[in-house]
């Protein structure tokens, strides 16, 4: 990427662990930081956050915006309902006439934004403008069309994609949004927990399983990464797979001026990889967990279970996940 006026710097706000991705650099011929001298991989300035009316979105919103408030990031909502079809299918038998299903459809749509509209305008985020800018905005996308799937094609124009944490049910609605997100989009999912965090990446827990699905993970959180305070990369005995170990990985992120502690766990009893992550993040304090997505099959973990699967169902944090 050549030099010139129209670049910009990342300036670091230590007071407020904030990156202002709007600088501009001095025409001289600095270098952008991050991938291929862009901003993509040094701030996550487009958020993606699907919507609907119930008690989870709360959480996903409240951890929206501590990511946006991270990077001056613009928040995206768009309404999330079943596709018209499928509510036909849900119940053939109803006697729900299209018409019918279409006033359900438009509701859903209403509901939906009124309820992102009023989180924004009760935290004073202001709609965006159409430009980069240096603190928290939103925008609402009001054609989006019905369906689960739509997230996981428009999620790969966005930098993140924020979703409430899925219920126990791995055939339900918000497992298949989840699904799509990890499996289309090609961007990370933050997935929230049930209730809404405090704080977001100051502590964070990295699950290094030496996976690809991990080292790509890695690569999306590098944003988060360089602004948090602490990092602890735990491996845990006999959850691995071969590939470069925890003590080669905080190797790697020294080199990029990232500092990382990296331990070994062994489960305590009949704890599996899952519960010892989760209680070594309870242990530690920690506000984010940094997990690849499915190492193992999602048939295999349906069937025996696995470590995604016992975070996804338990974890009491936010949740950075790629696949």
């Amino acid at each position: 990427m050549g030099s010139g006026a129209g670049q910009q710097e990342l300036v670091r706000h230590p007071a407020t662990r904030q990156y202002d991705c709007s600088a501009e650099v001095a025409a001289r011929g600095k270098r952008l930081a991050g991938f291929a001298g862009g901003e993509w991989g040094v701030c996550m300035k487009t958020i993606l956050v699907p919507t609907e009316h119930n008690a989870a979105m709360a959480s996903a919103l409240d951890t929206a915006l501590l990511l946006a408030q991270k990077f001056g990031s613009c928040i995206e909502g768009f309404p999330l309902r079943p596709a018209v079809a499928d509510l036909v299918a849900m119940d053939p038998d109803s006697g729900l006439t299209m018409v019918a299903v279409k006033e359900n459809d438009a509701e859903m749509v209403r509901q939906a934004e009124d309820l992102f509209r009023a989180f924004m305008t009760q935290h004073q985020v202001p709609l965006n403008t159409g430009t980069a800018q240096t603190s928290p905005s939103f925008s609402w996308l009001d054609s989006a069309p019905s369906g689960h799937d739509f997230v996981g094609s428009y999620g790969r124009v966005f930098d993140a994609i924020v979703l409430a944490r899925p219920g126990d049910e791995w055939q339900s609605p918000s497992m298949v949004t989840l699904e799509s997100a990890l499996f289309e989009s090609g961007r990370p999912v933050l997935i929230a927990p049930p209730s809404s965090p405090l704080s977001l990446a100051t502590n964070v827990l990295i699950a290094w399983n030496c996976s690809t699905e991990q080292a790509r993970t890695m690569a999306d959180a590098m944003p988060l990464l360089r602004l948090a305070g602490r990092i602890t990369i735990c491996t845990v005995e006999g959850a691995t797979v071969a590939g470069p170990s925890g003590e080669q990985m905080a190797r790697s992120l020294k080199l990029n001026g990232i500092n990382a502690e990296p331990i070994t766990l062994k489960p305590a009893g009949k704890r599996n990889a899952g519960e010892t992550l989760l209680a070594k993040a309870g242990e530690l304090g920690c506000d984010l967990i940094i997990k690849g997505a499915y190492t193992q099959s999602r048939l295999r973990q349906m069937i025996f279970g696995g470590t995604t699967r016992h975070i996804l169902a338990n974890a009491k944090l936010p949740v950075l996940m790629a696949h």
